[in-house]
């Protein structure tokens, strides 16, 4: 990316260019127009970010910690204020607007629940300052719980559910208003594994369910992965990449892009020929690979080469066929093999990275590996991705 120096109130002209919107629409649901973030008036902690949000769509910002995501969140739901340009729902700015005027839905990662009131008092809670009439809130509890399938929760308070029960009250409140946006920060982070991911699918059922418009914040790929119709890559406070999860995965924009989505292989060398949709890149440590440029330099800039574990063939001799398919073959050496259920990872020594990741599956009949082991590998071209450097 760019130097991303600009002053406040200046977008830079390339991330403008980078970051700016899809969809161009004026009836779009949700906006970001050049919004920038300074807590200090001097660093920018949100960079010339700009978003188009349709009605609808369950959209993710993903990113490390700092990387600018929640601020970008917070903003929306009107707890922070952008230092420079505007927030757009439903065509009308709301950057002046106070967060109980929004109509926005919000849900926490500590829940955020009334610890002295029952499950049904906190749903009711929002209801109630929002003036519903008493058969209005009574019918909009009992719906909001059987949505969560929490039907026979109402009675009951926090301390008396568990973890996964909790979320999904916070969820029920955040919904039980009828918002048509929905914020959620980091809403599974306090859960276990198991929960989080029967969580993830719940939150997508629901979210299909009712068609409302959901903005999702996270640091999980996978959970973003599994969940998202967009997801808005950050980094240092500028989106690095918005996109559907599999063109994210299968075609990062940039090298920060791969290596934050899934486990790559990475590595490095020198354009040293480029041949259409091709180019020939000479390693670091001699050898010379075909990859699919996206993007890198003329002939002698550095790029960085990024492969997916998975898109690697570990080849059963010279005769193999499937190796015919393959632009790149070299020989390797097993480093070691990890069992893990399904597949099995492997270490290898190729190309001067002794840390070359492979994944095959555990089937049978397929091919076994073990540590000390000479074998042949191979890629497409097509699947090994030069990036910058």
């Amino acid at each position: 990316m760019t130097d991303n120096s600009a002053p406040i109130g200046e977008v830079d002209p390339e991330l403008a260019d980078v970051e700016r919107p899809t969809n161009e629409q004026d009836d779009c649901f949700a906006r970001f127009v050049n919004v920038q973030k300074s807590y200090d008036g001097v660093e920018l902690v949100v960079k010339a970010f700009n978003l188009d949000i349709n009605k609808g769509e369950f959209i993710t910002l993903l990113g490390p910690s700092g990387s600018g995501k929640t601020t970008c969140l917070m903003m929306m739901a009107g707890f922070e204020t952008p230092t420079h340009g505007k927030i757009l729902l439903k065509g009308q700015p709301i950057n002046d607007l106070p967060p109980h005027k929004r109509g926005i839905g919000m849900v926490f990662q500590n829940y955020a629940l009334f610890p002295h009131m029952t499950v049904a008092e906190n749903l009711a809670f929002p209801l109630e300052v929002r003036h519903f009439t008493k058969e209005q809130i009574k019918d909009n509890v009992e719906r909001a719980l059987s949505m969560v399938r929490l039907e026979d929760f109402g009675d009951r308070r926090p301390a008396q559910l568990s973890g996964g029960q909790q979320q999904r009250v916070a969820l029920a409140r955040a919904l039980v208003f009828e918002p048509e946006l929905v914020l959620m920060d980091e809403p599974l982070g306090a859960l276990d594994k198991n929960l989080r991911e029967e969580m993830q699918y719940e939150i997508k059922r629901i979210h299909a369910s009712l068609g409302v418009t959901m903005i999702y914040v996270t640091h999980d790929q996978s959970e973003a992965l599994t969940m998202s119709d967009r997801i808005a890559v950050f980094n240092d406070g500028v989106v690095q990449q918005l996109a559907d999860p599999q063109t994210l995965y299968e075609s990062p924009a940039n090298a920060f892009v791969a290596y934050f989505i899934g486990e790559n292989n990475r590595l490095v060398g020198d354009v040293i020929e480029r041949l259409g949709e091709q180019c020939k890149v000479r390693l670091d440590g001699g050898d010379t690979v075909l990859a699919k440029p996206v993007a890198v330099g003329g002939i002698g800039s550095r790029t960085t080469l990024s492969l997916r574990p998975e898109r690697v063939t570990v080849l059963h001799g010279a005769s193999d066929p499937r190796g015919d398919a393959l632009d790149n073959r070299f020989s390797a050496k097993v480093q070691e093999v990890i069992y893990l259920g399904d597949h099995l990872r492997t270490r290898i020594a190729v190309c001067g990275n002794e840390e070359f990741i492979i994944k095959t599956p555990n089937a049978e009949g397929h091919y076994a590996l073990r540590p000390g082991q000479e074998i042949e590998v191979g890629w497409a071209s097509g699947d090994c991705h030069a990036l910058d450097a």
